[in-house]
């Protein structure tokens, strides 16, 4: 089956030219793409309720002539990826004679390995303390120690153990001075828990129980999360004037979305857990918390699922956003994006816009389960309330090695029963979506506003 697609200055649409946003909206390109729709999906099945700097340099003139050349490439890699349901990592194979004329896209093939949710939450906060990063990362290692075989997969377990043994006996007292003081005795008590945890960690490992293993190092690294975030003092900087009156997530929070599955044997109904990180996205989460106060999204469908990304949020009837009952209009929210090494996120642009082609994102599409926001392609702050998250891993689309990043605003990761994602369909229903903690961090509930 083939599809013919169209590549030119002008783009159109049936009523927006948004990738993520009806299923049934169109963007039309000028080039020809061969594709199957017997695409390998790869699949978890977690326990779930259920029934059974540029190379090259170019004038600014140069530059402008490429500048249009560029974006039809990007959308066109963006359309194939959703009309295969296969992200493309770069450009079609016929494409490769472009490529030396394009060098600000050679960041698409590099990117960081780190793929899980909770490790991704975990170096998004707002902290610079080297000796909790030292007991971290090798209790992260555990994981990829486990997928070798037989002893050697203990053997490894217990190296990494050591080392973030070691670290934390070495780095305890540098760790509990960068807890912020109202938090240290909460960090303290966690940090004895992380001992003890650590200890029985090494007894499984002695006694060769393999199975034991990876839910003991999910609750340490539960351990080191918390001290991390203990170490948080406040919120870290000022939101722009103009988006001050917004609702605001300053801080994080946490929501359980209950999903009821139809025409599922095996799949009766799911409850997906999700950090929110207002620390990276303040006014992207905060909306998203608003709307959830608001009830907007029980009992909607499941409006596109096409083994790509899941994607709801779009209200009956014409307007394809949240209808702010105080205004009667349409309530949008800037794109906002954290990169790293900045105090505060860049609003307004997506990071191509800006020439940051290699500035790396706090919260990249880099998990299965990312949830970013959906909105018009070419109106970067067009978002309202329809979400997506991505069903790729970073094999397929690594960090920062996509054209996902720095264009569509993440806020947040699924934590809990993600995998199960790949199992939604068309016309499943949000029974409910309840925040759990942190809707303290919540600033300006405009949900609390009559009408």
């Amino acid at each position: 089956m083939a599809a013919i697609l169209s590549c030119s200055p002008l783009y159109t649409t049936s009523k927006s030219s948004s990738l993520f946003n009806k299923p049934n909206k169109s963007i039309h390109y000028n080039i020809s793409v061969s594709h199957s729709n017997n695409v390998s999906v790869r699949r978890f099945r977690p326990i779930c309720s259920s029934q059974d700097p540029d190379r090259f340099q170019f004038t600014d003139k140069q530059k402008n002539r490429l500048s249009g050349i560029k974006e039809c490439v990007i959308s066109v890699a963006l359309a194939v990826g959703l009309i295969t349901g296969v992200p493309t990592l770069g450009f079609p194979s016929n494409a490769n004679a472009i490529a030396p004329v394009l060098p600000d896209l050679a960041v698409l093939i590099s990117g960081p390995p780190i793929k899980d949710p909770g490790a991704l939450l975990r170096y998004a906060l707002p902290i610079d303390n080297k000796a909790i990063r030292e007991v971290q990362k090798p209790l992260e290692d555990i994981t990829e120690s486990l997928k070798n075989s037989g002893v050697k997969a203990i053997d490894s377990v217990e190296r990494n153990l050591k080392q973030a043994s070691r670290a934390l006996k070495q780095g305890k007292s540098m760790i509990i001075a960068g807890v912020a003081e109202s938090k240290k005795d909460h960090a303290i008590e966690l940090l004895a828990k992380l001992e003890v945890g650590m200890d029985e960690l090494q007894k499984i490992a002695e006694d060769k129980k393999r199975e034991a293993v990876a839910p003991k190092q999910k609750e340490l690294l539960q351990y080191v999360g918390g001290v991390e975030e203990d170490m948080v003092d406040g919120f870290p900087y000022e939101v722009p004037e103009e988006y001050q009156n917004m609702p605001l997530l300053k801080g994080r929070a946490t929501v359980d979305m209950k999903v009821k599955v139809k025409d599922n044997p095996n799949l009766e109904e799911c409850v997906f857990r999700i950090v929110l990180d207002g620390y990276n996205a303040p006014v992207t989460a905060g909306n998203f918390i608003d709307l959830v106060e608001r009830k907007f999204y029980d009992g909607m469908e499941i409006q596109r699922a096409d083994g790509f990304v899941v994607q709801t949020g779009d209200p009956e009837g014409p307007a394809e956003g949240f209808i702010d009952p105080s205004t009667e209009k349409t309530r949008t929210i800037p794109l906002e994006i954290m990169v790293e090494g900045e105090k505060a996120p860049i609003y307004g642009e997506t990071l191509e816009d800006i020439g940051l082609y290699k500035a790396q994102t706090k919260l990249p599409f880099n998990a299965f389960g990312t949830m970013a926001m959906a909105r018009e392609e070419f109106e970067n702050n067009s978002a309202s309330s329809q979400v997506f998250w991505l069903l790729k891993e970073s094999e397929l689309t690594p960090s920062n090695a996509n054209i996902l990043d720095g264009r569509y605003a993440v806020f947040g990761y699924v934590t809990e029963n993600e995998d199960f994602l790949a199992d939604l369909k068309v016309g499943d229903v949000i029974e409910s979506v309840q925040v759990v903690a942190g809707l303290d961090n919540l600033v300006n509930p405009s949900y609390k506003i009559a009408g």
